[in-house]
């Protein structure tokens, strides 16, 4: 069955045109990306073709670690729209490091409502580290490991190696639990208490400890282990 083409919608439904008349804010995510490429491919329009690349890398976070060379893989890119989209997703991820780098990150609240949406959309334990200056502002994150669905291993030198180099105040460790359930597993508590060893002995500020997961019924979205009185 032929797609739909883009100039056979309504006015009122094709992306350029709601942009121009209601603003970016009235648009789906698929169909802002939809303006980006401008065309589809052969059985699919422009705001499919976006849909299809969200749902390939589940997050805009996501999106903005994509490599143009990457994105020529996906049917229907050539070097131009793979430049182009990695230039846009790339100034995406500038702003929003912008709008962090103004925040004083002290709170697992911060934290979650900061790096939360990307974290929960990840199929395996991602262990980061969030760098921050005096007045505990952001300064970087880094990735420490990338483990398997149940479990992330990092050692206290791997965790702190990037603030001693940045020459950060302060940091927050923060990682997912895939299962959405971000109770802390026993793991996680010797992690803790290994890092807060090292912090003291570094004399640099471990602020936080924040587990991602996913709210349920009864169940909060994360973990905070300065909450809970740990650190």
């Amino acid at each position: 069955m032929a797609a739909i083409k883009i100039r056979e919608l309504p006015e009122e439904d094709r992306p350029r045109e709601k942009l121009l008349k209601r603003g970016a804010d009235a648009l789906t995510n698929r169909e802002l990306i939809a303006i980006l490429l401008r065309t589809g491919v052969r059985g699919k329009n422009a705001v499919e073709v976006g849909g299809e690349i969200l749902e390939k890398y589940k997050t805009l976070s996501g999106l903005t670690r994509t490599s143009a060379s990457e994105l020529r893989k996906i049917r229907g890119i050539g070097p131009a729209k793979a430049v182009q989209l990695a230039a846009a997703f790339k100034l995406g991820e500038r702003m929003a490091k912008e709008k962090i780098s103004r925040e004083r990150i002290d709170s697992p609240e911060l934290v979650n409502e900061f790096f939360g949406t990307e974290m929960r959309g990840l199929q395996k334990e991602s262990l980061r580290v969030l760098l921050l200056d005096t007045r505990y502002r952001f300064l970087e994150t880094h990735e420490i490991s990338l483990g398997s669905v149940n479990e992330s291993i990092a050692h206290p030198r791997e965790v702190f190696r990037p603030a001693l180099l940045a020459a950060a105040y302060a940091i927050i460790v923060v990682h997912n639990h895939p299962s959405g359930d971000p109770t802390p597993s026993s793991a996680d508590h010797s992690l803790t208490r290994r890092l807060a060893e090292a912090a003291e002995l570094l004399q640099i500020k471990l602020l936080d400890h924040v587990i991602i997961g996913s709210p349920g019924e009864g169940r909060a979205p994360y973990f905070s282990f300065k909450e809970a009185g740990v650190l």
